[in-house]
């Protein structure tokens, strides 16, 4: 295979930057909506296709495994080829399997459709951020994360909503296809508006090893924490399988890495301190940021009666506090340059936030449970917003595709652990509690009369109940034991945080760059190959840095120059 190496162009102007923002903003959004716009409507899809509670497991852990495993892949590819075109093909796929979900007819079919617009939401995720830090330097970037937090925001918030709507109102296949007039207009205005320089190929490995270990490792681990507790017991031989064969796999990933020649994850970078703990933080903070956003959710259903689509409205408050604290944060970052300050508050509101939801109750007060909301979103936005920027300020320009797949990867990784384990301790905890109520649910079914034997028979169904549907006297025992529950996951989250406070306190306070990843592989960092003038004088190269010198063209990469150089008569 082949890859590229950029050629010097003009910068981009302000107004470029914006035109070539847009179209990676609507990317990002389709991406988001995806992976939203049917959470609301979930049961409606699987009972019309005649699918079970595990169709309904593998519809949503299918797009979340695919996108795990398919984030570093991106990242590599956009280290070895052109990104423009790889964003563009990640959203062609993302166009394709959505139209094709919208057409299915069994939940196999449709399972298969959500892989592989998983496979395409990891690539417009991470491609996304590495093409921005292409045309974007890191002091520039903070000033831009607010539209990246309103996207987030609007996508995250809006999804639920939009697809319970055309649920309601039209049909449950339109929500595959809301999001393909967006997808298609991003693809043309990244051809028309984004302006990477142009490139010249270079012959690269892929490590085909490295990303089947890696793959079928993360995907077994994933599985085990999604499935485990439910489709079998955590003490059992089928977990122990799952997990040892996880372990296993991922073990030769790593000895596979130490000797590939293009190593998916060069594990060199952990050498790097800024990479290093910005992977912890991200682990710590996927928790925080997915975890809590799905048990949020099953609050607001659970213990306060709202219906799904009630349940993401009620949940923006989170949303707010990520998109205006990040806001005002990036502007300051831009202006001072000044980036930890920022990161390491976040990092303290992130566990008050989630210590004081640890405390909610069924009926404690909204506006207080907003409050709760908003801080726990004013910390997680300082923080998951500007990982990936100081990664990207401080690796080597060659593998800032790697680097910043890698922390959206543990990130990812982070949640869905955080989301399995977290799942498992409320189903273990939930049944306990209900014993303990036993006696003021005996004395509730008692005063229903005629009705207890058919609220008795829903209960003992094994499945979740529909708290709005209950009589008020059961309905207030059930929201106070969720409520209780939930609030539980949230006090044990918040020492987990802990570490992402650690981690942030320990990243080296680098001095942001004022220079666009383009800018840098035109000075000649990671550049290949290197001029053989300043390749035979590295004391000059460095020389030449050091008094600012800027080598904004590199002969030596532009194809055609092994047979001719400038200035060379015709045939020398």
């Amino acid at each position: 295979m082949t890859a590229t190496a950029p050629v010097a162009q003009p910068k981009m102007s302000h107004r470029e930057i914006m035109q070539a923002l847009t179209g990676l903003l609507m990317g990002m959004f389709v991406s988001i909506l995806a992976g939203t716009v049917v959470s609301s409507s979930l049961p409606v899809i699987v009972s019309d296709l005649d699918g079970g509670q595990t169709a309904f497991t593998w519809v949503v852990t299918a797009t979340l495994l695919a996108t795990t495993i398919s984030t570093p892949i991106w990242g590599k590819l956009a280290d070895l080829g052109n990104r423009k075109l790889l964003l563009q093909l990640a959203l062609a796929m993302f166009v394709l399997a959505s139209a094709a979900a919208g057409f299915a007819q069994n939940t196999e079919f449709l399972i298969a459709m959500r892989v592989v617009q998983g496979l395409a939401g990891g690539g417009m995720g991470a491609l996304s951020q590495i093409v921005m830090a292409d045309i974007l330097s890191p002091r520039e970037r903070g000033k831009y994360m607010g539209l990246f937090g309103a996207v987030m925001a609007v996508g995250t918030v809006g999804g639920p909503l939009i697809g319970g709507f055309i649920t309601d109102t039209i049909n449950w296949r339109w929500n595959f296809f809301v999001a393909l007039p967006f997808a298609v207009v991003a693809i043309l205005l990244i051809q028309r508006t984004l302006h990477l320089p142009a490139y010249a190929k270079r012959k690269v490995t892929i490590d085909y090893l490295g990303i089947m270990l890696l793959s079928s490792g993360v995907a077994l681990l994933l599985i085990w924490l999604s499935m485990g507790g439910s489709q079998f017991d955590w003490n059992s031989s089928t977990s122990y399988l799952m997990a040892g064969g996880s372990v296993v796999l991922l073990s030769l990933f790593v000895l596979t890495e130490f000797k590939a020649p293009e190593p998916l994850l060069n594990l060199q970078l952990f050498k790097n301190r800024t990479f290093t703990f910005a992977v912890i933080a991200s682990l710590a903070v996927g928790v925080s940021m997915f975890g809590t956003s799905v048990f949020l959710s099953q609050y607001m259903i659970m213990a306060r009666g709202a219906t799904a689509t009630q349940a993401g409205l009620m949940t923006f408050p989170m949303m707010a506090g990520l998109l205006v604290v990040s806001t005002i944060a990036g502007a300051l970052i831009t202006r001072f340059g000044k980036w930890k300050a920022f990161v390491v508050t976040g990092s303290i509101l992130q566990v008050i936030g989630l210590f004081l939801l640890g405390t909610i109750h069924y009926d404690t007060d909204f506006v207080l449970v907003g409050v709760y909301m908003f801080i726990l979103g004013a910390g997680v936005g300082l923080v998951m917003q500007n990982m990936v920027l100081v990664v990207q300020n401080a690796v080597p320009v060659k593998e800032l595709g790697v680097a910043s797949s890698a922390v959206n990867f543990f990130r990812t990784l982070g949640g869905t652990a955080g989301t399995a384990g977290l799942g498992a301790l409320l189903a273990i905890n939930i049944p306990n509690m209900i014993a303990d109520r036993q006696s003021d649910l005996a004395k509730a079914m008692a005063a229903l009369g005629d009705k207890a034997a058919e609220v008795s028979a829903q209960l003992a169904s094994g499945s979740l109940p529909t708290i709005s549907t209950l009589p008020e006297p059961v309905r207030v025992i059930f929201e106070s034991v969720y409520g209780d529950g939930v609030a539980a996951l949230f006090a044990v989250a918040a020492p987990i945080s802990l570490i992402t406070v650690v981690a942030v306190c320990l990243l080296p306070n680098q001095k942001l760059r004022t220079q666009t990843a383009v800018e840098r592989h035109q000075e000649g960092e990671g550049q290949a190959p290197v001029p053989a003038p300043i390749a035979e004088n590295p004391e000059g190269l460095e020389a030449r840095h050091a008094e600012g010198t800027v080598l904004t063209e590199a002969p030596a990469i532009h194809e055609g120059d092994n047979e001719k150089k400038p200035g060379s008569p015709a045939g020398a």
